[in-house]
């Protein structure tokens, strides 16, 4: 995929066009799902030079609708998009890259994309807004405002990466826009190097005045059992497509190494099954300090046995309770969402839960903290909103 750099004599034009942007432009006020345009409050300049595009333009052309949304866990070949467009009920395709990032213990999804293309797939306000996708090529990045609201720091930027992380690239946020059903945020495709994802392994499919669920089984035999289809006329109303095999493939970092490709679907109930494949590969039970039997992923045992080790040694095993510990391995959506949990994949740990509840400063005491950061282990009390019983793992660090 070839990525159209903007011409440094745009990037200029931009730079001034953007320079003394703050807070809110006109668009709906906050809290609402309309879009939008959003400037840093407290910089003159947010766009990325280094990785922008073309500019779009105003927009062109007519909009689809956004039926079918399909990934696969490799780039796809023009040959299956030629398939695909072929068939009954296709109205359009657009390629984008899928990837999935996980930022204090949310696995979000995010699309690379050619913004001139796929703004056309977005309800029309959205798609109408110039700026928004001006500062998406520009290379910011455009997400709802509830997301922003909870991931981005106070100049206005968000970290695509588990804390800990030194290369998980730090993106502005450009827009705030209501999102196509299942995406969380939006970036141009000269991000997806950084961020680890491919450019290319998506199709956003419209079938326009079709029934999207008439496409699904002659679909599904063309793109194969590995390929993650999802309706997104059900998603929009229920969060996600019941019917669907679903994949996240963290992208890039710790875990995006670690978890490979992930497919699973919904139980119902905030529930979700992985493949037994992975599962059987991955997740093992062992006994380490303190804690006695945990079940996790197998990479996490290194590192949690080293940091309990040091917790004894420290003489701080008082400061772990065994018997409020929440967990480990456990397969589920964060609550209330369709979002998964770094528990999903077993690379998240839950302790003392009844003094450290979320949103508290909780009790943890501290020492303990910093021996569980000092064995790559990210900590939720650091974060916006806080969750000081949460400890995920967020970088490699073996003992010696």
């Amino acid at each position: 995929m070839v990525v159209r750099r903007a011409p440094a004599a745009w990037l200029a034009a931009a730079a001034l066009a953007l320079s003394g942007c703050t807070g809110t432009q006109p668009g709906t006020e906050p809290g609402t799902d309309g879009p939008t345009s959003a400037g840093s409050p407290s910089t003159t300049t947010a766009g990325n030079t280094s990785h922008a595009v073309a500019p779009p333009g105003p927009r062109e052309g007519r909009l689809w609708s956004a039926d079918v949304l399909v990934q696969w866990d490799e780039p796809l070949s023009d040959e299956v998009v030629r398939r695909i467009d072929r068939l009954k009920g296709v109205a359009r395709t657009e390629r984008i890259g899928l990837g999935q990032v996980s930022i204090e213990n949310r696995v979000l999804t995010v699309a690379a994309v050619d913004p001139g293309d796929y703004r056309l797939f977005n309800r029309a306000d959205v798609a109408d807004l110039d700026e928004a996708w001006e500062r998406v090529a520009g290379g910011e990045l455009a997400t709802s405002r509830r997301v922003a609201r909870r991931l981005q720091d106070e100049d206005g930027n968000i970290t695509l990466g588990a804390g800990g992380e030194s290369e998980a690239p730090t993106i502005h946020v450009g827009a705030y826009t209501p999102q196509v059903p299942t995406i969380d945020l939006v970036v141009n495709k000269a991000w997806a190097d950084d961020i680890g994802m491919d450019d290319d392994n998506g199709l956003l499919i419209s079938t326009d005045s079709i029934t999207p669920a008439r496409i699904r089984k002659p679909l599904m035999r063309i793109v194969g059992r590995k390929a993650s289809v999802q309706m997104l006329d059900i998603a929009s109303r229920i969060g996600l497509d019941p019917g669907a095999t679903l994949t996240a493939i963290p992208a890039g970092g710790t875990i995006g190494s670690l978890v490979g490709t992930f497919r699973y679907h919904s139980l119902g109930g905030g529930r979700i099954a992985p493949e037994p494949r992975w599962v059987a590969s991955n997740i093992r039970t062992e006994v380490v300090p303190i804690l006695g039997a945990v079940t996790c992923h197998r990479e996490l045992f290194p590192q949690l046995r080293a940091a309990l080790l040091e917790v004894v040694s420290s003489h701080l095993a008082d400061e772990i309770n065994p018997g409020e510990f929440a967990g480990c391995y456990y397969p589920r959506f964060i609550a209330g969402t369709t979002s998964l949990s770094n528990h999903s994949f077993g690379l998240a740990l839950d302790l003392n839960v009844p003094g450290n509840l979320r949103g508290s400063v909780g009790e943890m005491n501290r020492a303990v903290v910093a021996i569980f950061k000092k064995w790559g282990f990210a900590w939720g009390g650091d974060w916006k909103f806080t969750d000081p019983m949460h400890f995920e793992l967020s970088s490699l660090k073996r003992p010696g």
